[in-house]
């Protein structure tokens, strides 16, 4: 068994945390919203997520969601800042005027304490925590107070993420979680974009309206969603702007699987992103393709979720009372 170990670093200037266990390596920052901002197979010389040399802190602070392994507490889209709960109603400031709506909530722009630091039996294993309460300015839009907790683990089976959110109001706390996932293009030194393959586990199409909204509607795959069924899609060089789908059960190396499949076909190198159960839908987008990254973000929950009129075993979206825990999970292995 190779020495696992964790250390403290920096990353642009900002207090960081270095894990490395086996071929892997990867860097979390705090300050950035507990960001994954860097992971590495060492060994294959491949860069998971996307990253650059030359990126300034100002530059990734311009937009946190596309770098690295972002997670987004109330991810994506709520039509005009509303989100219904069971019992209250919250408004959002929009931040995405053009379309009205909120977008991405805030947790991935708070700095989030580092709960433990540890490495052993082969594995580093850094825990983060980020309390929301009346400190928070957003904290008057909805006052519930939350917690959530990342576990990020390295060891020689690669990384894995382990969330944990849990409710300190006395209301209903809506539950919608995701990661901004921002693969790089390529994934290995030297390859090419146009090599770049991706396979997502679709079964139906979520219809979005103009605004990015869901319809309501869930269609059957086409000739273009079945390419990423099959693991034929081409994920870069190409505009994708929020092709989502509900997740299915497909397999890998002839076993069940939840997950989304990253190849470089010239190599025949693989990045393999696992999901838990929880994780029940598929969005991705690429920032029209030429900018040498795209994002597979699993979901827990459907666009708008809480304010669409499908149940909520269609949707994905649930709440969970005071004192209550609700918990996903997600690996990254490469071969």
């Amino acid at each position: 068994m190779s020495q696992a170990v964790c250390n403290e670093t920096t990353f642009k200037g900002l207090k960081a945390y270095e894990l490395r266990a086996d071929k892997y390596s990867c860097v979390v920052v705090p300050a950035l919203g507990g960001d994954v901002m860097r992971m590495r197979d060492e060994k294959l010389d491949m860069e998971i997520f996307r990253y650059r040399d030359d990126c300034t802190l100002d530059k990734i602070n311009d937009s946190r969601v596309l770098w690295g392994l972002p997670t987004l507490y109330l991810p994506n889209r709520f039509d005009g800042g509303v989100l219904k709960t069971s019992d209250g109603c919250y408004k959002f400031p929009i931040n995405e005027p053009k379309l009205g709506n909120c977008i991405h909530g805030w947790v991935h722009e708070r700095e989030h304490e580092v709960v433990s630091v540890s490495a052993e039996n082969g594995k580093a294993v850094i825990v983060l925590g980020y309390t929301f309460d009346e400190s928070d300015e957003m904290f008057k839009s909805m006052p519930l107070k939350f917690k959530l907790t990342y576990t990020y683990t390295l060891s020689a089976e690669g990384l894995r993420q382990d969330i944990e959110l849990e409710n300190l109001s006395d209301k209903m706390l809506p539950v919608s979680l995701c990661t901004h996932t921002c693969i790089n293009a390529p994934i290995v030194k030297g390859g090419k974009q146009e090599d770049m393959r991706l396979r997502v586990p679709a079964e139906k199409k979520c219809e979005l309206n103009e605004r990015s909204l869901p319809t309501e509607r869930l269609l059957e795959l086409d000739a273009r969603d079945m390419q990423y069924k099959n693991g034929d899609m081409h994920p870069v060089l190409q505009d994708i702007d929020n092709d989502m789908y509900t997740a299915c059960m497909n397999e890998l190396d002839g076993k069940p699987f939840s997950g989304a499949v990253t190849t470089d076909v010239g190599t025949g190198r693989m990045i393999i992103n696992e999901v838990s159960p929880e994780y029940r839908f598929w969005n991705m987008w690429n920032d029209k393709g030429v900018n040498g990254y795209f994002c597979p973000e699993p979901m827990t929950a459907m666009i708008n979720c809480a304010n669409l009129s499908l149940p909520r075993e269609v949707t994905g979206y649930t709440e969970i009372a005071k004192g209550e825990k609700y918990s996903c999970w997600q690996s990254f292995t490469t071969r």
